[in-house]
């Protein structure tokens, strides 16, 4: 366990508490998280998830406006739900995503885990959009992910890490169900 993993479970921890109940103070400290973790997987081989980080960064900057300006005539975003032409677009960009990133991650990285690496990472970022837009069904991308991260972690040893993201699964579960009844019907 190094400082920078304790670093990032300490910011994850809290950056998705946040989340959950709503606080657009989850992406300040979602970035101070988003630093920890690029060098931290970047130094485990998860090259991937280390370029994640970067594009988190991002779109936090676009979270924070979206959240507290992002909504209609500039006003606060609502929750509201995936609509089926976001569905379609999120599965088409998830499937076209993980193919790309597989491929380069085997041709240009010494990845042990390449598709694994490809796979969360572009759920993270489908999760990521749902999230910035308030979109109640990104928590079910983020237990999808999270899944699957526990046990990569895991092989990986970043056994703090792993346990992070079962406690983020938890959290994700909380997140939805308060969501879920904040949702504003379009």
């Amino acid at each position: 366990m190094s400082p920078v993993e304790v670093a990032g479970f300490i910011t994850g921890a809290l950056c998705v508490w946040l989340v959950a109940r709503q606080n657009p103070w989850n992406w300040p400290i979602g970035i101070a998280n988003n630093i920890a973790f690029l060098v931290l997987f970047w130094t485990s081989g998860l090259y991937a998830d280390s370029g994640l980080q970067v594009v988190y960064i991002a779109l936090a900057v676009y979270g924070w406006w979206a959240w507290l300006r992002g909504g209609d005539q500039h006003s606060v975003l609502h929750v509201t739900r995936t609509t089926s032409q976001q569905w379609i677009w999120l599965a088409v960009a998830g499937v076209l995503g993980t193919g790309v990133l597989h491929w380069i991650l085997m041709s240009f990285t010494q990845s042990t885990v390449p598709f694994w690496d490809s796979v969360t990472t572009v759920l993270s970022l489908l999760a990521t959009w749902g999230q910035a837009r308030k979109k109640v069904e990104s928590w079910w991308l983020w237990i999808a992910a999270d899944v699957i991260y526990v046990p990569l972690y895991a092989y990986k040893d970043l056994y703090l890490t792993a346990v992070l993201y079962v406690g983020f699964m938890v959290l994700c579960v909380i997140g939805l169900r308060s969501w879920s009844k904040d949702v504003v019907r379009v």
